[in-house]
């Protein structure tokens, strides 16, 4: 069985739709679709359009690779962009950390959609972590200290960008700059942009237009794999900190009025 006809089988039942309630969705009959999953005929272009429009995913995606290693809940948008966004399940049948070392960091950008980029990442688990979707990713440079080389930041994925909190630290995947861990500020209505902010105040704020951010992850922890040097603790790094835990505290004050 070709690829293309396995993912329509599997995304159909991944969605849970029947295959007489795909075929009316495309405007072909039951056993033109049947034809279709069992690879006696693959389908032309104009299907494979209206599928990918109908499960959200690439056309390559659904012709290349096999959907059904990537688990049911890949198939997610950010903002007008629909992408393959694998997720790792341990045997335990719990989420699983992917690590994005700094060697893979340099391929991030090209890989991130790909499940074969992501199935060779390395894994970890923290018991302590909220539920949802988790990945690791390396820092580098100076401009959110403490944080710097040889730390990494845990982040959540966010999938909707309008849930930007202003203030709130997260890993963006842009389209010219790849991996940036910032402090975000949400100007979607301003401008269609979010506002990136060092706590090194030497960098200076910038413009990142909402289509060219491929991915959001906010800050949930970081791991630091090296000591912190005496000057690294210094005034623009402890109010940056402090600034951090304040939003944090509101937000916990929030959750308790409700």
């Amino acid at each position: 069985m070709s690829k293309v006809a396995h993912n329509i089988s599997h995304l159909r039942k991944v969605k849970g739709i029947t295959q007489e309630q795909l075929a009316d969705h495309l405007g072909i009959k039951k056993s033109r679709l049947g034809s279709y999953e069992e690879g006696r005929s693959d389908p032309p272009i104009d299907i494979l359009i209206q599928l990918s429009s109908f499960f959200r995913l690439p056309i390559d995606a659904l012709v290349r690779y096999d959907l059904s290693k990537a688990g049911d809940k890949s198939f997610i948008d950010i903002g007008k962009h629909r992408v393959l966004f694998p997720v790792m399940i341990d045997q335990d049948n719990e989420d699983t950390i992917e690590v994005v070392s700094l060697k893979a960091s340099a391929g991030y950008l090209n890989g991130y959609a790909d499940p074969e980029f992501i199935e060779n990442l390395q894994l970890m688990k923290l018991p302590f972590l909220p539920t949802g979707k988790h990945r690791a990713f390396p820092i580098k440079g100076d401009s959110m200290p403490p944080l710097g080389n040889g730390s990494f930041v845990i982040g959540k994925f966010i999938e909707d960008i309008r849930q930007v909190k202003d203030g709130n630290t997260y890993v963006l995947l842009t389209r010219n700059d790849g991996i940036v861990y910032k402090r975000v500020y949400n100007h979607i209505k301003q401008n269609k942009s979010l506002l990136l902010s060092s706590d090194n105040k030497h960098y200076d704020p910038y413009h990142v237009p909402i289509f060219d951010v491929l991915e959001l992850w906010e800050y949930v922890c970081s791991i630091n794999t090296g000591s912190y040097a005496e000057d690294d603790l210094n005034m623009s790094s402890i109010m940056g900190m402090l600034r951090q835990m304040q939003v944090e505290l509101r937000e916990i004050k929030k959750g308790n009025t409700h």
